[in-house]
């Protein structure tokens, strides 16, 4: 049974009737968050949704939005300076310039996957002759873990690890992706770890949203809050994941990040260069900082013409509007970065069907 929620004539429904039963104007409904984009796909839940209630998938995935550059200098970290590469296994097919990190690793490349931070740093403190550069993605959620790594590197007089970011924080996108949609889909992860505020600021600029958790029972309860709300007219948000969210998030984890690191401009794969949204290590640990380090040059990276990842996590497409999804593209053989990552849209879309 999934929760009650109450209208505006006083009627109370459950958020599944509210769904399916929904006669609201057209509504637009962005998943901000890639996890939420497969769950929904694997609950169903778009099976319930009338014509007039549309999902878009948004820039929420950190593998898919981190850039095409990035991978080149993860590259050129191995094959130039000799590091070891340590990363999450869902970068290491993702497309650089002319080859991932995969490939990169049959020419030579001493590529490492790992779980998190703290077991890049246990190996470089174990192998002390190597250069171990951990491949640190991620919005608000991961963030910590890396400064964590990096604290205990100090602690541990780990003079040969470092730190290549691409660290980004959420609310850049809200702002660049307002337009894209009624209503957002926040996620509930990066929420637990910042609290509400912006959010609730963004409401009161006119940018609705519901924040969600990653059950069947909390999506669904959401998606009802969100329609019946975006149905009054004025725009909103409520925080429909009290249990794990709350107004001031989790203030020891946003302090160690603060500390540590300064926000910065970012490129996100597909929507360019948004201003203050990156993160990238301070000054005083400079020397954990890979680009610093090595004095890596700055590249750019060229993504292939015929992706249309960009206009995917922008929500300007949708997966199979692309002229290689199931062709060129599949997850067996990415071209983009959507399909490679367990949470982009297009593997989401390949996975469970178009018509799903």
């Amino acid at each position: 049974m999934t929760p009650a929620i109450a209208l505006r004539d006083g009627a109370r429904r459950t958020a599944r009737e509210v769904l399916t039963g929904y006669e609201g104007p057209r509504v637009r409904i962005m998943e901000v968050c890639g996890t939420h984009t497969h769950e929904i796909f694997r609950q169903g839940i778009r099976k319930l949704l009338p014509p007039s209630i549309e999902l878009v998938s948004g820039p929420g995935c950190p593998v898919c939005v981190t850039p095409v550059g990035f991978i080149d200098e993860a590259i050129a970290l191995a094959l130039d300076h000799g590091c070891t590469i340590a990363t999450f296994g869902d970068l290491m097919r993702v497309p650089g310039s002319s080859q991932s990190l995969q490939q990169a690793r049959a020419q030579g490349a001493e590529v490492r996957v790992v779980y998190s931070p703290q077991d890049a740093e246990a190996y470089a403190a174990a192998h002390p002759g190597e250069r171990v550069a951990f491949l640190s993605v991620g919005f608000e959620t991961t963030t910590p873990s890396s400064c964590l790594a990096v604290r205990q590197a100090v602690e541990d007089g780990v003079g040969n690890f470092s730190l290549l970011t691409a660290n980004k924080t959420m609310p850049g996108a809200y702002e660049a992706m307002s337009g894209s949609a009624d209503l957002f889909l926040y996620p509930g992860h990066v929420h637990a770890i910042t609290g509400t505020r912006v959010c609730e600021d963004l409401a009161s600029r006119g940018v609705s949203g519901v924040l969600a958790g990653f059950t069947a029972r909390e999506l669904v309860a959401a998606l009802a809050v969100g329609v019946t709300k975006f149905a009054v007219g004025d725009p909103f948000f409520v925080n429909c994941y009290p249990r794990v969210v709350t107004a001031e998030g989790a203030p020891a984890a946003c302090r160690l990040v603060d500390q540590m690191m300064e926000a910065c401009d970012a490129r996100w794969r597909g929507i360019g260069v948004i201003p203050g949204s990156g993160m990238r290590l301070r000054e005083s640990y400079a020397a954990f900082d890979a680009r610093r380090r090595y004095d890596l040059p700055r590249i750019e990276g060229r993504e292939n013409r015929a992706c249309r990842c960009g206009e995917v996590l922008k929500g300007a497409c949708a997966p199979m509007d692309c002229p290689l999804f199931g062709k060129a593209c599949t997850p067996d053989h990415p071209v983009g970065a959507c399909m490679v990552s367990d949470e982009g849209s297009c593997s989401a879309f390949h996975r469970y069907g178009v018509d799903v």
